[in-house]
């Protein structure tokens, strides 16, 4: 199924990350308009785009209440929420076999970026930045288990490409300069620090993070440490 309107896909957005729970009026027209763009009726409006959501899902497929809308599905239907419930899974595990497992598990379901091709300023800054963060820093913590266990020529090339699309994610770069390191290739490791160093002050104005430059350090010194547990986000 298909949904060509900008509009549906993001009321289908929001009811899907509400799965099981309605969803208000108010939630739903923020999710579909901006303020300066609201149609004069916005219950009307909205009825209007869950009847057309309606004939393109299935009647039964959207149920409603005085206070707004439905959608009838399992949250385990719903990546996003799949997702966030591998993570807890993940950070709940009792040895790191079954963490990476989870995470795994978790980071397989991860494609593009968050609402990608869903037009929704209000998506963009209250749900994809966070489900973004969570997927780093779950893919980070996957990157610390898997150097833990000696993965590091394996990573490199894994690393390198994640490093390239967020190129200023230090955590990224720092396992990055690790993996380098194990593998002896510090000469590299030096020259892509630089890289990092140069870009930050350019386009930030900033020094490598502390965590970064301790690394750099180890570096012109001996091999760098394996990095230790770094929890995942939301948690203590």
């Amino acid at each position: 199924m298909s949904l060509t309107a900008g509009r549906l896909r993001a009321l289908l957005a929001v009811l899907a990350l509400s799965s099981g729970h309605t969803a208000s009026v108010d939630h739903l027209a923020a999710a579909l308009w901006t303020d300066g763009d609201r149609p004069g009726n916005v219950r009307r409006s909205v009825q209007t785009y869950v009847a057309r959501l309606r004939n393109a899902l299935g009647a039964e497929s959207i149920g409603s209440s005085p206070n707004g809308y439905v959608l009838r599905t399992e949250p385990e239907q719903v990546d996003a929420l799949r997702f966030t419930e591998m993570l807890r899974k993940a950070d709940a595990a009792a040895d790191a076999t079954v963490e990476r497992m989870w995470l795994g598990e978790a980071l397989a379901l991860w494609r593009g970026e968050p609402f990608e091709g869903v037009p929704s300023a209000r998506l963009e800054e209250s749900e994809a930045s966070w489900l973004l963060e969570r997927y780093l820093t779950a893919l980070e913590r996957r990157f610390d288990l898997d150097l833990a266990a000696g993965r590091h020529f394996e990573l490199i090339a894994e690393l390198s490409e994640v490093a390239g699309r967020y190129p200023l994610r230090e955590p990224l770069w720092m396992r990055l300069l690790i993996a380098l390191g194990l593998a002896g290739r510090r000469a590299e490791a030096l020259a892509r620090y630089e890289t990092i160093r140069l870009r930050l002050a350019a386009e930030l104005g900033v020094d490598p993070d502390p965590s970064l430059q301790r690394v750099h350090a180890d570096l012109l010194v001996r091999m760098p440490p394996r990095p230790a547990h770094i929890p995942l986000a939301g948690t203590p």
